[in-house]
């Protein structure tokens, strides 16, 4: 099973909370979620389940069918951590199989060695033991736990007790101590073995998974637990609801550069440098400048005499940070969040099932969006209360609906639409749909729809 919820924080300004990290490519050309479930190639596995919530329904998905590895898709209507996302996926199987449990987040480099070290596990989860692997530290990373092993067993340790994020003085002396290993938050066990578990220590969120996954539903590629129950749930990781407690629990070792690529000077540490340890990404120029990291989507950016800096840059934000700073990024972005700004949540370029659209300009009363289509795509049969607007073409074809006429617009024709006017778009065609939106009223945001159909199951609200 694989875990894709999260909101990656710490990679901002490129992962958001609408489009985290899980989704994007980052490390190499598939999006890390594509990394996760093609890694797994060599092993015998049965089927996929991943968990992940409701607003990321379509990046799951559409990247998974990319790559034909669609699988089941369990959405959690809330997030409640990974005990219950796991106790979901190990209730939706059948005949009892062996859970490879895998974040849609973590980078394996050697993923021959990965599939070597799950393979040696089989044997200790097959017989009621419950696996984490974890890592040889090689330096005290304070945003990692540890796990101190035990008496050897087998391939691995039994597990003396788990240590939450640790101070750099405590982190140093299990460096040094050389029985501890970083906890990769990958977990192999029988599905009934830890239902068993999490019933016997967390009974009130094993009862309410079961209650939830009672009336579950199925809605074009996904299964929906009930909301009204899923959300009386407590919220709380696997570690503590079970891994801490069981005593079953058992340590392999990993060596197949594991990263989980928790923040920008991860990403560096695991990235291909130039001669100076400088890592870019887009339109860069450095001169005098060592050990950074430098990405842009868009504009040239030029750094003259830098040192250990991440420099970021969206179509929207520049973010600077000093490497040994960018935990801190997370108080920007609940500054951010507090102060009632979007840039927290949504890029520019917001993507949806039919496609995406990209922010040009706004300003009072207006609003101008580049919007893509894909071929054979439709958005919602739909109208809005408070805006009217403005369609123009320019390439490929689109099929309109505008009131009771139903019409094809081609480049360098347009449409107007009228405040209350039902209306929709939809690309006929075998290339993308370009056009630009030019929204016009008193109250402009996402919220003023009215969906009447939908081919993607989304609701008006």
């Amino acid at each position: 099973m694989i875990i894709a919820g999260g909101s990656g924080t710490r990679l901002w300004p490129i992962s958001r909370a609408s489009h985290p990290k899980q989704f994007l490519s980052l490390h190499d050309k598939n999006t890390m979620l594509q990394s996760t479930v093609e890694r797994l190639e060599g092993l015998d596995i049965q089927s996929s389940v991943t968990i992940c919530n409701e607003e990321h329904r379509f990046f799951v998905a559409e990247q998974l069918r990319e790559i034909d590895k669609l699988g089941s898709i369990i959405l959690e209507p809330v997030g409640r951590n990974t005990a219950p996302a796991i106790a979901l996926a190990a209730l939706s199987v059948n005949d009892d199989p062996l859970l490879l449990v895998l974040a849609a987040d973590h980078v394996i480099k050697d993923e021959a060695a990965f599939i070597r070290t799950v393979s040696s596990a089989i044997p200790l989860a097959e017989s009621g033991k419950l696996v984490t692997f974890g890592i040889e530290p090689n330096e005290p990373h304070i945003g990692y736990g540890y796990i101190k092993r035990g008496e050897k067993r087998e391939e691995g340790f039994d597990v003396d007790y788990f240590v939450e994020k640790p101070s750099l003085e405590l982190a140093q002396d299990y460096v040094n101590a050389g029985d501890y290993f970083w906890n990769s938050g990958i977990f192999l066990f029988k599905a009934s073995k830890y239902l068993k578990e999490l019933k016997s220590f967390r009974p009130d969120i094993y009862e309410v998974c079961e209650f939830s996954m009672d009336d579950i539903q199925e809605d074009l590629d996904f299964l929906r637990v009930d909301k009204e129950k899923f959300q009386l749930c407590p919220s709380e990781s696997v570690d503590y609801a079970v891994m801490e407690k069981t005593k079953d629990a058992v340590v392999v070792p990993l060596d197949a550069g594991w990263s989980d690529i928790g923040s920008w000077s991860s990403l560096w540490d695991i990235s291909e440098k130039d001669v100076d340890g400088n890592v870019t990404h887009g339109d860069v120029m450095l001169y005098r400048s060592n050990n950074s990291y430098v990405r842009t989507d868009d504009k040239l950016i030029a750094a003259i005499g830098i040192d250990d800096l991440v420099i970021v840059s969206t179509k929207d934000v520049l973010m600077i940070s000093h490497k040994d700073s960018v935990e801190n990024i997370k108080v920007i972005v609940k500054q951010l969040k507090n102060s009632s700004r979007e840039e927290w949540k949504l890029h520019n370029e917001v993507h949806r099932p039919w496609g995406k659209y990209d922010l040009i300009d706004n300003g009072e009363n207006y609003l101008a969006k580049r919007i893509t289509v894909k071929p054979g795509a439709k958005l919602s049969v739909q109208m809005h209360n408070h805006r009217a607007e403005h369609w123009i073409v320019v390439s490929g074809k689109a099929k309109v609906t505008n009131g009771k006429k139903t019409f094809l617009l081609s480049e360098n024709e347009s449409t107007y639409i009228p405040v209350g006017v039902v209306h929709a778009l939809e690309n006929p065609g075998n290339e993308e749909l370009e056009l630009i939106e030019v929204q016009s009223g008193s109250y402009l945001g996402e919220d003023d729809i009215i969906r009447f159909e939908d081919l993607y199951g989304r609701s008006s609200k």
